[in-house]
């Protein structure tokens, strides 16, 4: 199978073309590049060929012999996504629907979204299912929801599309995000042995690894077209709720010396525990291998292999938010978030 992957150059992008290519299919990559400059380690042995290309430039020729669209490329995460809410809006909600009628267009059969459980919000009645109310608290979140409602209209008999509403990513990749919780606070344990929370680590969230993310994708372009048809699954296993609080925990537990303290309360209302029952029961060769204790001592694993150091932890590269606020300060993004021309 011939499958379109876009942003191949980001923390899940760079992990899943090898899954892909190593099961026999052909694998083509798109990506803008913004973040180019962070690599902490040699971790594919496989790459594949990625088009340097906005997805608001995505064309009809681009997509010739496509079979399979896996769409990941938005501006990522809550931070960046209120940065310039309106780009944001643009390039998630916009782009990401134009893509999906575009690849209706040209025959590609299957769509399989990165979507989120952010979308749930503040959740209170017990673990929330792909039935549940959607509650967006952020420009990003609400842009996966505007995504999903506008895509779905567009499935018949010749194009499928799939939304994965992942978990928040955690564990190793070469283009490293320390500006997700798990992988943040391990940063934090390694360079400074400290885990100083400004709150008090109650609400809920649910963890997933970015590996297991991304054997969900395979899954779900491999899955007879029934099961996966206009389809939401909430990616992630129902055992990988946990609050903030266990987190910081478990990663003091495994980073030895590392010293943990809690505020007393918090900024962020943001709170909702997850049921992942369909995705396990339904998606045929899904289920995670990981938990929060394995993903934080691959971290300690990993930065003591290459020896890293607050330099590189606190560098740009790795936080989508500071290297798009250097990007727009040097100029070489404009105001609509495409590269400057020289």
């Amino acid at each position: 199978m011939k499958v379109l992957i876009t942003g191949t150059e980001g923390y899940l992008g760079s992990l899943l073309p090898s899954l892909f290519i190593e099961r026999g299919h052909e694998v083509i990559g798109v990506d803008t590049g913004y973040y180019k400059v962070g690599w902490l380690y040699n971790g594919t042995e496989v790459t594949a060929k990625t088009l340097n290309k906005d997805i608001r430039h995505i064309s009809s020729e681009d997509l010739q012999g496509v079979e399979a669209i896996v769409h990941m490329a938005e501006l990522s995460n809550d931070p960046a996504g209120q940065l310039a809410p309106n780009i944001t809006y643009d390039i998630n909600h916009k782009g990401s629907v134009r893509l999906a009628k575009l690849a209706k267009e040209a025959g590609v059969r299957r769509f399989v979204y990165m979507s989120s459980c952010s979308v749930y919000g503040v959740a209170t009645d017990g673990d929330v299912t792909e039935e549940s109310p959607v509650n967006p608290q952020t420009a990003y979140a609400e842009c996966k929801t505007l995504v999903e409602r506008d895509v779905a209209p567009l499935a018949d008999d010749d194009f499928s599309p799939t939304f994965m509403r992942n978990a928040t990513a955690f564990g190793a990749s070469p283009r490293m995000r320390f500006d997700i919780v798990l992988n943040n606070l391990s940063g934090l344990a390694w360079t400074t042995k400290e885990i100083k929370m400004t709150s008090d680590g109650t609400p809920w969230r649910p963890l997933v690894h970015a590996l297991d993310i991304c054997k969900a994708i395979v899954c779900a372009v491999e899955a007879p077209r029934d099961i996966v048809h206009n389809q939401i699954f909430n990616v992630g296993d129902t055992s990988n709720n946990y609050r903030v609080k266990e987190i910081a925990e478990i990663i003091a537990d495994i980073f030895v010396g590392c010293k943990l303290s809690f505020g007393e309360n918090g900024a962020d209302n943001r709170s909702y525990r997850v049921s992942f029952e369909k995705i396990n029961t339904l998606l045929p060769g899904f289920k995670c291998d990981w938990n929060a204790q394995k993903g934080a001592q691959q971290l300690y694993d990993l930065f003591s292999q290459i020896d890293m150091t607050e330099d590189v932890f606190q560098s740009r590269g790795f936080t989508r938010l500071k290297q798009l606020e250097y990007l727009i300060r040097t100029q070489q993004i404009d105001k609509d978030f495409f590269w400057a021309k020289k």
